[in-house]
């Protein structure tokens, strides 16, 4: 068995995204781009998180139902390969919600309320006390996903590390209840690119913030969204030195202008002055144009059978539901519940 056969054995990587809306740049630099080489080198499941979409969006429940298929393009539309990456569906596994449960019983409120993770997110959306209780026990829900299909590996953004740490937490205590190794812990993988900001310069690229460039964009939409891409405000005059450091433009072209040495003299140039921001958003949109065309024409082409992605949908959550299924019943027998 070569190596490359050995870690698709050994290894399994979950990930995946809440269907609440077209994927952007920032999820192709944080994790899709990434996703398209894992599927080479480990066992990877892609998870499209509806139920867990619905804990706030039950005022739109379908704005989620409807990006379910959207997101799936996207991910096809990039280079994911159903035959080597399994892409489910959340809600049709019902042993996640079960696992959930069980969970619930291994943490307490004021546990999950002290997760940086929830607390950075309860701010951004404007909770305070009102918490969905789905929300707040998004931890749970999250471990519940990662350990049945007992991942050791998870990919995620710096401001998720929390959220892994809590679930090995829970299986830690599982575990020790058990009195044996049931569940497997899992390590966090953090792209060496963090989340990108958004065209704005505000938080980070968001669809609920709307400062995104979405993977579908048509020619004239990625156009007008990098003309407005924030720069440096004391770059009034070509001739005035720029700043580099919180400038989105260079920020971008960091991620994927992959001709360094060029990049390199550009800011170089910049900062001493000489060079216009217009000359700047000129080579990122060219960059911009040349990676989310092709990815736009695939994904447009595989929009005209939609029957198809369901039909992989379908597939990849029933090969699914058979690996949770398994974990389900060893979490079963271990707390006592398995009775015929």
């Amino acid at each position: 068995m070569n190596q490359q056969s050995s870690n698709a054995q050994a290894s399994v990587i979950l990930t995946g995204d809440r269907p609440t809306g077209p994927l952007h740049l920032g999820h192709f630099v944080g994790s899709l781009r990434n996703r398209v080489t894992y599927q080479d080198q480990y066992r990877q499941y892609i998870m499209l998180a509806d139920a867990q979409a619905l804990t706030d969006n039950m005022d739109d429940i379908g704005k989620v139902h409807r990006n379910v298929v959207e997101v799936a393009l996207d991910y096809l539309a990039v280079g994911i390969d159903p035959a080597k990456s399994t892409i489910l569906i959340q809600s049709q596994i019902p042993e996640l919600a079960e696992l959930t449960f069980y969970y619930l019983n291994l943490v307490t409120v004021s546990r999950l309320e002290r997760n940086p993770t929830v607390k950075q997110e309860i701010v951004l959306r404007g909770f305070e006390r009102d918490i969905p209780a789905g929300f707040l026990v998004y931890p749970a829900s999250q471990a519940a996903d990662i350990t049945a299909f007992k991942a050791s590996i998870v990919p995620v953004g710096e401001d998720q590390i929390p959220m892994i740490e809590q679930c090995n937490e829970i299986v830690r205590r599982f575990n020790r209840d058990a009195g044996r190794d049931i569940l497997v812990e899992c390590k966090a993988i953090v792209p060496e690119v963090g989340r990108l900001p958004g065209i704005d310069g505000k938080a980070k690229m968001s669809k609920s913030l709307g400062n995104t460039i979405n993977l579908g964009a048509s020619a004239d939409e990625i156009r007008a969204a990098v003309k407005q891409v924030y720069t440096d405000p004391l770059h009034l005059k070509v001739s005035d030195p720029g700043h580099i450091e919180g400038n989105v433009a260079f920020t971008y072209l960091d991620a994927f202008d992959t001709d360094k040495a060029a990049l390199a003299e550009m800011k170089a140039h910049y900062q001493r002055g000489g060079l216009g921001d217009s000359v700047v958003k000129k080579r990122l949109e060219g960059i911009l144009q040349e990676l989310i065309g092709p990815i736009r024409e695939r994904r447009e082409e595989l929009a005209k059978d939609k029957g198809e992605v369901l039909r992989i949908l379908k597939e990849g959550t029933f090969k699914a539901r058979e690996v949770a299924a398994q974990t389900m019943d060893e979490v079963r027998k271990a707390l006592g519940l398995s009775y015929f």
